[in-house]
């Protein structure tokens, strides 16, 4: 019904000249994960949860938390069980079909793309707030798209650019890189912490939850938790990375799972300790609130260390999401749904290239013109696709590869992959509609590509008709 499914044999074995290079280990997975969940989301979404939930913003981030964590556990799972590139597009291919396959991928290209220019986005707001605090005035035309009476955000498509350049000298040298800005941040987050927790008033947590629980597609709890969502994700990249892996039976699960309980926790404290230090009124909608926060409870040195913090260390998000569109991008040429001469790798690197230039130029694009929640909700939608579909994957293969080893299995398989699923299906439902109509059309665009070119080229395909006809 939905077309050819992968076999799962077939997923790790591929030509000498489309493989890629194993030079990944768990610490850098769990930078990777850390470098992609804790970024644009803790740093410049807070402000605009709390605009759409108030103090409750906390309660968001549980949601967010409770719903990503079974999401976890599914990739986990499957990420040890099928070790090649792709993440959820190639889960999806093994387990639910060709079809799907192709919208899961479609939605996570969206995905990477836009959670890219994202935080080059939010990057760009604390460059200029920490320039301009030192009284430098730049120009009000680039540092801001049309929507914003500009011409082009030129600091967004500038890190976006040079992030591209990180990633064509090699998946290691990046991937190092990454964990020295993951550390750069993690410090600066806790410094945050230390001077704001103790500035602590309950007063600030009244009335807590201003505009209830559920969502009207711009204001309460669930509509929050739409837009914070985008705080969590990145895990996903890491499972991206199994290719890459040298220990994938190890590394794949403490780097998955590991990322993810610690960016959680992370993330409770600094939200905890930004509503209760500050009205949500005040925060709502900053385009630097932690940052915001420091300065009102005067402390401007430190707020101007948080922000070049955040300047040094949000690139790295940049970089794990690139990375990843890359990969899936990769994997869909392989494949054959895409122009096979996409998926070459450099002889020297082992890196995809040409696809990872394609990726930067279009991810500054997009930074350059677009306004930042607009690209986050969007690339939400993407992502709570890519979730939904890897909840079905883990509940078909129990069933349908009973037998196939697995290195890590997620408990209670059949709750964990409905909770994923109805949990995601909630929270995109609270997303604008607007937003949701967008995202139809992206996959509309999708499938008219598909039935086009994909359908025809596909290897699956191609070697399920040359099956039948013996």
């Amino acid at each position: 019904m939905f077309g050819p499914r992968k076999p799962l044999d077939s997923v790790t074995s591929h030509p000498k000249n489309a493989r890629l290079a194993k030079t990944l280990s768990w610490p850098h997975l769990v930078a990777l994960g850390v470098g992609a969940i804790v970024g644009t989301g803790i740093y410049t979404l807070v402000g605009v949860g709390a605009e759409r939930a108030g103090p409750a913003v906390i309660l968001a981030f549980v949601i967010c938390g409770l719903v990503c964590g079974c999401a976890a556990l599914a990739y986990a799972e499957l990420a040890t069980m099928i070790p090649a590139a792709g993440s959820a597009y190639t889960f999806s291919y093994a387990a639910l079909g060709e079809g799907i396959a192709w919208i899961v991928g479609w939605s996570l290209i969206l995905e990477y793309s836009l959670a890219c220019s994202t935080v080059a986005v939010g990057w760009s707001g604390y460059l200029v707030g920490w320039i301009e605090s030192a009284g430098v005035h730049l120009p009000h035309a680039l540092l801001v798209g049309p929507h914003g009476g500009g011409i082009v955000n030129l600091p967004a498509v500038a890190v976006a650019l040079a992030v591209m350049g990180m990633l064509i000298a090699g998946t290691r040298e990046s991937a190092t890189l990454n964990i020295i800005l993951v550390v750069i941040k993690l410090v600066a987050l806790g410094v945050f912490v230390a001077f704001a927790a103790p500035n602590f008033h309950t007063a600030n947590l009244h009335p807590f939850m201003p505009y209830g629980f559920g969502s009207d597609g711009k204001h309460g709890v669930m509509a929050a938790a739409a837009i914070v969502f985008f705080a969590f994700y990145g895990f996903d990249a890491v499972a991206t990375s199994a290719e890459e892996t040298k220990n994938p039976a190890r590394d794949l699960k403490i780097g998955i799972i590991g990322s993810m309980v610690l960016c959680t926790i992370i993330y409770m404290a600094v939200a905890i300790a930004a509503v209760g230090a500050l009205p949500f009124t005040a925060l709502a909608n900053s385009p630097e609130p932690l940052a915001l926060v420091l300065r009102n409870l005067g402390q401007p040195l430190a707020a101007h260390l948080i922000a070049l913090a955040a300047i040094i260390a949000l690139p790295s998000v940049i970089l794990v999401m690139m990375y990843g569109q890359s990969r899936v991008f990769f994997v869909m040429a392989r494949d054959g749904l895409l122009p096979r001469r996409l998926a070459k790798v450099s002889q020297r690197t082992g890196a995809p290239t040409l696809i990872t230039v394609l990726t930067g130029v279009t991810i500054a694009l997009v930074a350059g013109i677009f306004r930042l929640d607009e690209i986050a909700e969007l690339a939400n939608a993407g992502t709570l696709l890519a979730f939904i579909s890897v909840g079905a994957c883990l509940m078909v293969l129990r069933r349908t590869a009973p037998d196939a080893k697995r290195l890590f299995r997620a408990p209670a398989p059949y709750v964990v992959g409905m909770l994923t699923i109805l949990g995601c299906l909630y929270l995109m439902v609270s997303l604008p509609p607007m937003t949701l109509v967008r995202f139809a059309g992206w996959n509309v665009i999708g499938l008219v590509i598909y039935f086009a070119y994909s359908r025809r080229h596909s290897d699956v395909a191609a070697r399920a008709a040359s099956v039948a006809a013996l």
